[in-house]
């Protein structure tokens, strides 16, 4: 009997490893199809999740607002953001190729929810020297494990009254 419980845990012991490597050499490698299925993954299973406390107050996650970029369809993506003198950064995992990203550059403007707040932004491309000096230790060393090297600012764009004075 305990002969089989070891040999189940360490078959998921195997499984979550070779699981783990896989996520690691896609990420390293930028492997367009790996990275794409890891975002529909993500898409369905986590996103889902994350964006019903996404953008309130005490979650560790944003809320991006942002519009389809041929659809025109509203979309709600959860994002991890962090503070960079008034700006928001963002590390990107799967490259500057991710949709919400996508329609983002194509609108120029998208709101972002943080901490309860709502905010009109604007995407800038930030090169990974400048964005290391806002990250800690831990992080740092979570980039350089992934590979990442791709980062966004998103600058608070001033509201400014569309009415007659």
């Amino acid at each position: 009997m305990w002969v089989w419980i070891l040999w189940v845990v360490v078959g998921l012991l195997v499984v979550a490893l070779g699981a783990f490597t896989t996520l690691l050499m896609a990420m390293r490698t930028k492997n367009r199809r790996a990275l794409l299925m890891i975002r529909r993954l993500g898409r369905w299973g986590t996103n889902h999740g994350m964006a019903r406390s996404a953008g309130e107050p005490g979650s560790s996650t944003a809320l991006i607002r942002h519009v389809g970029r041929r659809s025109g369809a509203p979309y709600v993506t959860p994002i991890g953001v962090l503070p960079m003198d008034g700006e928001f950064l963002v590390y990107l995992p799967y490259g500057p190729e991710v949709d919400w990203l996508r329609n983002l550059r194509a609108a120029g403007s998208a709101e972002l929810r943080v901490d309860g707040i709502t905010h009109t932004v604007s995407p800038r491309m930030v090169e990974p020297t400048e964005a290391l000096a806002y990250l800690s230790a831990r992080e740092r060393r979570s980039t350089r494990l992934f590979g990442i090297t791709d980062f966004l600012a998103l600058r608070r764009v001033p509201v400014t009254s569309g009415g007659p004075l």
